[in-house]
């Protein structure tokens, strides 16, 4: 997406007024530009109006702007806006449009590979846009803030005996966030993403243009923002499906020795729909080798569902019998489940380790064939400390988002090897990322692909491959409704 000339010209340079660093100056309000040939600072372009929030430059906020959790790419924006209100991110998105400045907008900073990062523009932090509004017993939603937290979310609407159908794995990621690309869990093989479950959007279009869209009303915006990686507009705002919750569940955790049996037994579960909730995880043997495959699987108890049948619900799996372990929890104890894991992270220091995810789509005939060289060549000094491999089979008749690219098969596996490492490994960050794009090349070639939030060196025209059949549709939209190209240039993608 080209930007006009001239602005970007002008604009090459951008220092706050009597600073060393770029971007606003918050005395004066008015974001000023240097003259490329004398370096100089001209007057300022724009007094940019009062907002409700805070526009900051000050170098502990730039910094934090230019990290997010993969701690591998950084790029130092100009400045940080924290909306007091939706107003505020019309305003700040209207000036960089006029003005070609990028912008991004950014939950939990949980991005592997800076892409919610910008170079001298413009970071929208959303954390103070976290509004949840009352639940809503006729259409049977919730209408929250992008910044609001998955965990934030569940605990208001439990308090109606109800639930968003479909979770991460780890809760603390804003929604905004993951509705920018897909949000997969365990119960995606029954309830199709997270952006399968939004009923309407409140945007602000990269013209800075605040609309309201949804299946019925602006239909192509709303279909090129879910899983539509930030291109086209910054959401503000979601209305989310909810579905009866359950009071306890049942996690089974089933061990397999072998990796294809392993995989029929998770389809065979998804096919049949036995299971609230089925993901996997791999782990290594006694001789270091990741060999041994533990399934997951939850069944939902009353009001969601009836009382766990042990007997039916195992009857014909393959696992291990005599490793069969089962445990009953409250319903936000098993989604919370990952919290004491993250908090020892953080406190082992391994949180602030560089994550070169790689996160792929696998088509479920052959997945075992493409999965099996990737993990016989992975060591758990490749995987790191705190890494995890998880496998999720996908049903793609629940998969209906355009955007959210799988394979064409019924059944599709996310394929996640989860990496860490040490931040000053260069070498071995840079190790980690071309076999990622290795593996990404094999499993595009076997009708493959990727799930946009892992660390994978990708081009224009890898993104379009990537989007297939739903490019058209999405090029067209970004023309529409960021006709500057300012938004989320991190992806890459235009």
């Amino acid at each position: 997406m080209s930007r006009t000339p001239s602005r970007r010209t002008v604009l090459r340079g951008l220092t706050v007024t009597g600073a060393a660093v770029t971007g606003f100056d918050p005395a004066a309000r008015s974001w000023a530009a240097t003259t490329p040939e004398s370096g100089t600072e001209t007057a300022a372009l724009t007094r940019i109006p009062r907002l409700d929030g805070t526009l900051v430059t000050d170098e502990s906020s730039l910094t934090a702007a230019a990290e997010d959790y993969g701690h591998i790419v950084h790029r130092r924006p100009s400045a940080v806006l924290r909306p007091g209100s939706v107003r505020d991110v019309v305003t700040m998105v209207r000036f960089c449009n006029d003005h070609c400045l990028p912008v991004a907008p950014r939950g939990q900073g949980h991005a592997p590979y800076g892409q919610a990062q910008v170079e001298g523009g413009l970071v929208i932090e959303t954390a103070t846009l976290a509004d949840i509004g009352p639940v809503d017993p006729d259409s049977t939603t919730v209408t929250v803030g992008a910044g609001a937290r998955w965990s934030e979310v569940a605990k208001a609407t439990l308090a109606h005996g109800l639930t968003p159908p479909v979770f991460t794995d780890y809760l603390e990621l804003s929604v905004g966030g993951t509705l920018s690309v897909g949000g997969l869990g365990g119960q995606a093989q029954r309830h199709g993403a997270q952006v399968d479950n939004v009923t309407e959007l409140r945007v602000v279009t990269g013209a800075g243009e605040p609309v309201r869209c949804s299946p019925s009303r602006r239909p192509d915006l709303f279909h090129a923002v879910l899983a539509g990686l930030g291109q086209c507009a910054v959401i503000v705002e979601a209305t989310l499906r909810l579905v009866p919750a359950p009071e306890t569940v049942r996690h089974y955790q089933l061990t397999y020795g072998d990796l294809a049996t392993f995989l029929d037994d998770q389809r065979t579960l998804v096919l049949e729909g036995r299971f609230d909730y089925v993901e996997g995880q791999v782990h290594t043997d006694a001789a270091g080798a990741f060999r041994v495959y533990s399934l997951e699987a939850v069944a939902y108890g009353p009001p969601a569902g009836p009382a766990p049948d042990d007997t039916a619900l195992l009857r014909g799996l393959r696992h291990d019998p005599s490793t069969v372990q089962y445990t009953d929890l409250p319903y936000f104890d098993f989604l919370d489940r990952l919290a004491p894991v993250i908090a020892a992270m953080k406190d082992a220091g391994i949180w602030t380790y560089a994550h070169p995810w790689l996160n792929l789509m696998l088509p479920g005939p052959s997945a075992a064939s493409l999965a099996a060289p990737l993990l016989d060549a992975l060591t758990p000094a490749d995987l790191g400390a705190g890494g995890v491999i998880l496998f999720y089979p996908l049903l793609r008749e629940h998969l209906t988002t355009p955007l959210l690219r799988t394979s064409d098969e019924d059944v599709s596996y996310l394929f996640d090897i989860l990496s860490a490492a040490a931040p000053g490994d260069t070498a071995g960050i840079d190790r980690i990322l071309s076999a990622n794009r290795a593996a990404y090349d094999t499993v595009a070639a076997a009708g493959g692909t990727h799930y946009p939030v892992g660390s994978i060196p990708f081009t224009p025209d890898d993104w379009h491959t990537h989007f297939g059949p739903a490019w058209p549709a999405f090029a067209a939209a970004k023309r529409t409704y960021d006709p500057a190209g300012i938004l989320v240039p991190g992806q890459g993608i235009f």
